[in-house]
């Protein structure tokens, strides 16, 4: 995924957001991972965005941008509790499929798994490659 990559279409729950960051003129995701905590929460003051939901969008842009993920590989990432580049660099692999198949399970998608071993190591070895060394 290109950084400079327009942030297209967000779920429903984050239509609120999705307003307020293009009122903002934030259309990317590498603009959107570059926003602080203040201007997040200035962003939210002037709208309907709730700083919960514009925050969990930075961490998306950030698993995006350093991993070059597809936006909904870091959305399900996120919601399966993987939420940082560091948290995906300490996992193996077997808990990373395992928290996005029980996601996938109690969200009741007909679909096939979208994580299996491979995809969770080539996905970890990213996020190890992105850490900086010690």
């Amino acid at each position: 995924m290109n950084h400079s990559a327009p942030i297209g279409d967000l779920p429903q729950s984050f239509r609120d957001e999705q307003r307020q960051l293009s009122a903002e003129g934030i259309t990317t995701w590498e603009a959107l991972r570059s926003l602080s905590d203040l201007e997040l929460s200035q962003m939210a003051r002037s709208g309907r965005a709730t700083v919960r939901n514009l925050k969990r969008l930075r961490g998306m842009a950030d698993l995006v941008c350093c991993l070059n993920l597809a936006p909904a590989d870091a959305a399900l990432l996120m919601h399966a509790g993987i939420a940082t580049v560091p948290a995906l660099a300490a996992a193996t692999p077997q808990v990373v499929v395992t928290r996005t198949g029980r996601l996938e399970r109690q969200l009741r998608s007909s679909r096939p798994p979208v994580v299996d071993l491979a995809v969770a190591r080539r996905w970890i070895a990213a996020a190890q490659r992105w850490q900086p060394s010690n």
